[in-house]
């Protein structure tokens, strides 16, 4: 795991948690939060976690278009071009 240096047990996110706040906004990198030795839960900052909020959007989206490819739902290009030709207003 890449984290292992982010790893504290949650006595220590109680007792400092402005610091930790300012840590992940510096640093980037998620916070393992351990209780009784087990984790519990992770800790992100906001634009991280907004970033891969977005990524996991687009990977949707790719794995969606995978699956209609798959599925044999295409049309082909020069059709969906002449479509759009048409529904685009005449100046």
């Amino acid at each position: 795991m890449r984290y292992l240096s982010q790893v504290k047990p949650i006595s220590y996110l109680k007792a400092n948690a402005a610091e930790v706040l300012k840590r992940l906004a510096e640093q980037r990198q998620p916070m393992l939060i351990t209780q009784n030795g087990e984790a519990k839960a992770v800790l992100q900052d906001v634009a991280s976690f907004e970033e891969t909020q977005e990524t996991m959007a687009l990977l949707k989206i790719l794995a969606l278009g995978n699956q209609d490819v798959a599925d044999g739902k295409l049309k082909p290009v020069a059709e969906v071009v002449a479509r759009l030709r048409a529904k685009r207003p005449t100046a």
